[in-house]
């Protein structure tokens, strides 16, 4: 059985959270392509074709709360409103334990609330997580 690659949008205006998800996978052995966007709307943007940088389906969103432009909250209203990308799989991964970002961000069909601090040494619980993840389940496409 050929492993197959898991495409990642990851949505932070933090570099070292896509680097350090990258090395993580990289650490792993995990097949993967990164496509980064630092707010909701660069990656709504990517999302629905608006860009020159694309993602290829199927594909996992990792999506931080706190950013400008475009927060979390309001990316994840636009995604869950537009036909086009409404059935994406979003994980959130942020650094708000906030019980009311928790329910607002589960309101919104995310897959998953993780929070940066519990996700293992550089990242290593959440590249084990996302691995087993995209091999288990069949995303839509």
């Amino acid at each position: 059985m050929t492993e197959s690659v898991l495409n990642l949008l990851i949505i932070d205006d933090d570099d070292v959270t896509a680097e350090s998800v990258a090395r993580s996978l990289k650490r792993i052995g995990a097949k993967y392509r990164i496509v980064e966007a630092k707010d909701g709307l660069e990656a709504l943007d990517i999302l629905c074709g608006k860009s020159d940088r694309r993602i290829a389906k199927p594909y996992v969103i990792l999506l931080d709360l706190n950013m400008p432009r475009m927060n979390g909250f309001e990316f994840l209203g636009a995604l869950r409103a537009d036909e086009r990308v409404r059935e994406s799989v979003v994980f959130v991964l942020t650094t708000s334990e906030a019980y009311t970002d928790r329910v607002r961000a589960y309101d919104e069909y995310i897959a998953g609330y993780m929070l940066k601090s519990s996700v293992g040494p550089q990242f290593a619980t959440l590249a084990r997580l996302l691995s087993e993840y995209s091999q288990a389940v069949t995303l839509p496409e």
